[in-house]
């Protein structure tokens, strides 16, 4: 059996944990979301819901990863509240269209991994991943020189979004009406 490991995940979260959590309580996105939404760009937090916001992954599988995070941290999705869960739902499908706009990918992982033995890598509070997909976006590089390749910049990537975003604020809604 192949292992993937991806030892640099763990590291970036410990750094961000003793930069952004002195007291070490409360997780990674629990202190994103406690920053006031002046800061979001430093944090490539690209929406802000009623329950669940949306940021950039620092780490990305592809360009324009992105985590669907309620504020309130759970650590398993029975423990969402029905908005919260809905939230998530129609945010999913927002974020999927904000992709769509900015990036034009072939297709999409969207999930979860919950807990330790399901994958998280921040297990106490539990988020959702949209990964954008291209046809051919696997290549040697991560086989043979133990590399991800990314086509773009975390910031060119998040200025787009954020234009996606805001353009989409300006489109009326059809479904509202």
């Amino acid at each position: 059996m192949d292992r993937m490991w991806s030892p640099w995940r763990s590291q970036h979260i410990a750094a961000f944990k003793r930069k952004h959590t002195p007291d070490g309580e409360g997780s990674v996105f629990a202190r994103i979301a406690a920053e006031p939404p002046e800061r979001d760009a430093e944090h490539f937090v690209v929406w802000r819901g009623e329950h669940v916001f949306v940021v950039m992954n620092l780490y990305p599988y592809n360009n324009g990863h992105l985590l669907l995070v309620p504020y309130r941290q759970v650590d398993n999705y029975r423990a969402l509240t029905a908005d919260e869960q809905h939230e998530i739902a129609t945010l999913a499908d927002r974020a999927i269209g904000w992709l769509d706009a900015a990036l034009r990918p072939d297709g999409y992982n969207v999930g979860m991994n919950q807990g330790h033995a399901g994958g998280a890598g921040i297990p106490d509070h539990l988020h959702v991943h949209v990964v954008p997909r291209w046809r051919g976006d696997t290549n040697f590089m991560p086989v043979t020189g133990e590399t991800k390749v990314l086509p773009e910049g975390l910031r060119e990537t998040y200025d787009k979004l954020c234009n996606a975003v805001a353009r989409q604020r300006d489109t009326p809604d059809p479904a509202a009406s």
